[in-house]
């Protein structure tokens, strides 16, 4: 549907875009995402054909999009903007005609088609109880309603959004995502710049990304998601995790640096704290295997979207020999051993005594301890505890690393 080629684009001795090159499937949602300045808003500039490359074509249907007059290039692209406050109080119905203008000359009266056209544009967005008011009386979650009504009036096989969710609250975040995923479910090809990397892998069925004027990556959220590349174009530490309902990628930028756990790691917890943990262990590269714990424990849910080995346990009996032998394996073959909030009482005793021999041990507390851990074994637990080092889940890789020498584990008591 899109087809971008060499395309350079400078503002005086500043080059925005050099040499970029890409392409847009039809009935396709793709994403443009990077950091500020990376040339998103500038690339869509250059697919609409309001900006003319320096070099480069960019063609759309087929055809170079800079060679059609402005009402033929209109007919093919309509571009929803980021801003999208009017100057002047329009009624909403006739700022959504105004998405017919390419179709018909300038001096010529609507046609039983672009009536037609607008209403179902108003229909399809949902905004027929707006369509007498004024513009400029409505939220911004509105507004943008009406901007896309007006883009789908144009009826164009394309439709570019620049940051569709900028300044709009969660609901009409999406709200107005899930409106641009059902427009390309019927057959519309979008393209949109969205700066909320998490929103974008959960809507977009590709994202490219960009920095430094060139295309970093493309391709599926979760091949052009990754800790290195994001490191690289955003300056930034992150974490990256699976949410649960969606199973998309879900970006979560870090306060500090997150440095690379050379190591193995065998975690043993239940619930969010084991599940917190996990992710902050992964994405810090750590080999980690985790378990036993119950089938649709967090833990468990979490692992199995990292694809991370779990050591099954089931949740009314006592540990079965082979799950117990299995956790001593996993626990020799570990460098360091973390207590993430485990639920422990007599059935699954076996989990203590497998640990309390465990030399480089972390445990791992967002609360009192005593809350998960069975009354006749507060005793052990707290002598085990009191060996160990203890930290929280979004330190963990800061004890683990500790624990490898007494030096540094001197200076993660004084930190």
């Amino acid at each position: 549907m899109i087809t971008v080629d060499g395309v350079t684009v400078a503002y005086g001795d500043a080059t925005v875009l050099d040499d970029v090159s890409l392409s847009v499937d039809s009935g396709t949602f793709v994403g443009l995402v990077g950091p500020n300045g990376a040339g998103k808003t500038t690339l869509l500039r250059a697919m609409s054909a309001a900006l003319t490359p320096e070099s480069g074509t960019v063609e759309v249907c087929g055809e170079p999009i800079h060679d059609l007059s402005a009402r033929a290039a209109s007919r093919q692209v309509a571009v929803v903007p980021q801003d999208t406050t009017v100057s002047f109080s329009f009624p909403v119905r006739d700022l959504v005609a105004m998405g017919r203008t390419p179709h018909r000359s300038r001096f010529t009266t609507a046609t039983p088609e672009d009536h037609r056209a607008v209403d179902e544009a108003i229909e399809r967005v949902d905004i027929a109880d707006l369509a007498a008011r004024p513009v400029d009386e409505l939220s911004g979650g509105e507004r943008q309603k009406v901007a896309i009504a007006r883009g789908l009036a144009q009826e164009t096989p394309v439709l570019l959004l620049d940051e569709p969710t900028a300044s709009l609250d969660v609901n009409h975040q999406v709200e107005t995502l899930e409106l641009v995923r059902e427009l390309v479910a019927d057959g519309k090809t979008a393209v949109a710049a969205i700066h909320d990397l998490s929103l974008a892998a959960r809507y977009c069925d590709e994202l490219v990304l960009l920095a430094g004027g060139d295309v970093v990556a493309s391709g599926e959220p979760d091949s052009v998601l990754t800790r290195p590349r994001l490191r690289e174009s955003f300056d930034a530490e992150t974490v990256l995790t699976r949410n649960p309902v969606t199973e998309s990628v879900t970006v979560t930028p870090l306060a500090r640096p997150v440095e690379s756990l050379d190591c193995s790691v065998h975690l043993v917890g239940n619930g969010s704290v084991a599940a917190r943990t996990l992710e902050r262990l992964a994405n810090a590269d750590a080999e980690v295997s985790v378990g036993p714990a119950p089938p649709g424990d967090a833990l468990l849910e979490t692992a199995r979207l990292l694809g991370i080995d779990s050591l099954l346990a089931n949740p009314y009996a006592a540990l079965e020999e082979e799950t117990v032998a299995s956790l001593r394996a996993h626990i020799a073959d570990a460098a360091v051993v973390v207590l993430a909030e485990p639920y422990l009482s007599n059935g699954n005793r076996a989990v203590l005594d497998a640990v309390d021999s465990v030399d480089s041990l972390v445990v791992v507390e967002d609360g009192p301890w005593r809350s998960h851990v069975a009354s006749d074994l507060h005793s052990d637990y707290s002598r085990m505890r009191a060996a160990a080092t203890i930290t929280d889940p979004e330190t963990v890789g800061i004890a683990v690393r500790a624990t490898q020498s007494a030096e540094q584990l001197a200076d993660f008591y004084q930190d």
